[in-house]
């Protein structure tokens, strides 16, 4: 009898091990994937830096060839004075009619509410937009990030755009909830 308790004492014994190693396992798991994913965010934010060097309408050209190459057809470039909110249009691969409004501003920026509200008023209305996006090399405010999610906008913030200059489809982030993923923490401005 006292053989057999000790077994069992000992097969639980080992158990308790076994099951403390695979949570430590998981534990350490979860956390490369969140290192991954922090390197993979500062890979893409490093790969901007020729975006912030570009002015308006080089941003522009820039968000309109990310289109073609993505499969988007009769892309053009509209921006300038009267725009009405329109810097890029052109069809998605599945005939959807998109109008993207581009805002290259310093990665410390942020986009707030008042521009996600004005391209609103404006991308279906004044033209024709199926899918309006708003591409900006910055972060979104949160009640920007909330308005969008609720008059189903397109928001590409700098983690995003960092993701889509390094060969994400554009058709990825057309669908995902803006007001639960990413951040509206600014980045630091550079000081050199």
């Amino acid at each position: 009898m006292g053989a057999v308790l000790l077994v069992a004492l000992a097969v639980v014994g080992v158990g308790a091990v076994v099951a403390a190693l695979v949570r430590a396992g998981q534990r350490e798991a979860r956390a490369e994937k969140a290192r991954l994913l922090r390197e993979e965010q500062v890979q893409a934010r490093r790969s901007l830096d020729a975006v912030w060097a570009m002015d308006d309408r080089e941003f522009e050209e820039y968000v309109a060839e990310l289109c073609r190459r993505d499969g988007c057809t009769d892309v053009k470039r509209v921006g300038g004075a009267g725009d009405l909110g329109a810097d890029v249009t052109g069809l998605l691969p599945d005939g959807r009619r998109m109008v993207i409004q581009c805002k290259r501003y310093a990665k410390h920026r942020t986009v707030g509410s008042r521009d996600i509200q004005t391209f609103n008023g404006t991308a279906r209305v004044e033209h024709g937009a199926d899918v309006p996006i708003f591409v900006a090399s910055c972060v979104f405010t949160k009640p920007a990030r909330d308005f969008a999610f609720r008059h189903h906008l397109c928001l590409i913030d700098v983690n995003l755009l960092g993701f889509w200059n390094s060969g994400t489809a554009l058709s990825s982030f057309l669908d995902l909830d803006i007001s639960r993923s990413g951040t509206n923490r600014r980045l630091r401005p550079d000081r050199d």
